[in-house]
């Protein structure tokens, strides 16, 4: 039985400053372009100014693409259109900056950490710092067995929190998460399934590299399989994760429950932490208050996660790479809502009559 009591998160997790947005908001009133002439931009600015407590809110100038890493047994029925056992080729890639995250981290300046939880390869073949956290090599096969141990799911859970107390405590502002796995969509439709209540069809997309008709309806098959050993486990989101979850997929939901203990906003990306966020949820239900649905992938799942947190994406570009590339384009538009924000002159009405902006029933 895991020693690991996640019920602290409901405890440890405050919601951004309300008092805080309400200053910016009425700050925006007073600005001199009119409130919602912005747009979503408004939002997004005094979303940011509660979350970093701060009127006029702070430019995001230390943002960070966190990547969690790993393979998952479930590909080997053939349910991904990339080998089974190849997101490590997938990480050198990106290590290589040879992807289209790495591509458009470059351009905008923003570091890349790659974090190894269970990918299918030695632990000698890749860099330290990207192995440190490892937990085991590839998770179990869902459909029939149980993704992790317990003791593995804490393990793995825990790193993704140690992971988020090292951004936090290095002075990272803002993290765009991702992943890189093979079979990882599999494991996030079981979730998603799992704790909305459907159907394995009503779950099950084709993934980043888009599977064929016959590929797709194997994945029907092992998601269906999976949640038939997920639903007794349903009120508890560790052992959840343990069985059909996997090594990257704890670690996600450690670190994004982390993060927001940290007080640290999050850009979500794909299907995967999408599913994550979703567990994190249930764990802490003021969690999502910290988080933004970067994109719409197209995964069904997806967008029933984001739905039942509330999250609207920020963008629908159509891209479904994954690897945190759809969430690091809308990085930019978060960073010109905060330069809107802070940087946008008040009106010279609301300067000779301040209380006519702020407190209209005073008129």
């Amino acid at each position: 039985m895991s020693s690991l009591n996640l019920d602290d998160f409901t405890d440890l997790i405050e919601r951004p400053d309300g008092g805080v947005r309400r200053d910016a908001e009425a700050r925006r009133e007073r600005q001199v372009v009119p409130p919602g002439a912005l747009g979503r931009l408004d939002d997004l600015g005094e979303w940011l100014a509660a979350a970093q407590s701060a009127v006029p809110v702070r430019a995001v100038e230390r943002p960070r693409v966190v990547l969690f890493a790993g393979d998952h047994g479930v590909a080997s029925l053939g349910v991904s259109a990339r080998p089974a056992g190849s997101a490590d080729e997938l990480v050198r890639a990106v290590l290589d900056g040879a992807t289209p995250v790495s591509v458009l981290a470059r351009r905008l300046g923003v570091p890349v950490r790659v974090v190894d939880m269970a990918l299918d390869c030695e632990p000698e073949s890749l860099p330290d710092e990207v192995v440190q956290h490892r937990v085991r090599r590839g998770s179990g096969r869902i459909d029939v067995e149980d993704a992790l141990t317990l003791e593995e799911a804490e393990a793995a859970f825990l790193a993704g929190v140690a992971v988020a107390d090292e951004e936090a405590d290095s002075g990272t502002d803002l993290v765009v998460l991702g992943d890189v796995s093979v079979g990882g969509t599999t494991a996030a439709a079981v979730l998603i399934a799992a704790l909305c209540g459907t159907d394995a069809s009503v779950v099950t997309g084709r993934g980043g590299r888009a599977i064929d008709d016959l590929a797709w309806m194997r994945k029907c098959a092992a998601v269906r399989d999976a949640l038939r050993r997920a639903r007794p486990v349903l009120g508890d989101q560790l052992q959840l994760l343990a069985a059909v979850g996997g090594a990257d997929l704890a670690a996600i939901t450690g670190f994004l429950l982390q993060s927001a203990a940290r007080k640290t906003p999050v850009i979500l990306d794909g299907v995967v932490s999408a599913a994550c966020a979703l567990v994190g949820q249930r764990v802490a239900f003021r969690a999502p208050d910290w988080w933004l649905a970067g994109q719409t992938s197209g995964e069904p799942a997806q967008a029933k996660a984001f739905d039942r947190m509330a999250l609207e994406p920020l963008l629908d570009h159509g891209v479904t790479v994954g690897e945190g590339a759809g969430a690091l384009l809308a990085l930019p538009l978060v960073q010109a809502a905060a330069a809107l924000a802070a940087e946008l002159p008040e009106s010279p009405e609301s300067s000779e009559d301040p209380e006519s902006s702020e407190d209209p029933e005073k008129e």
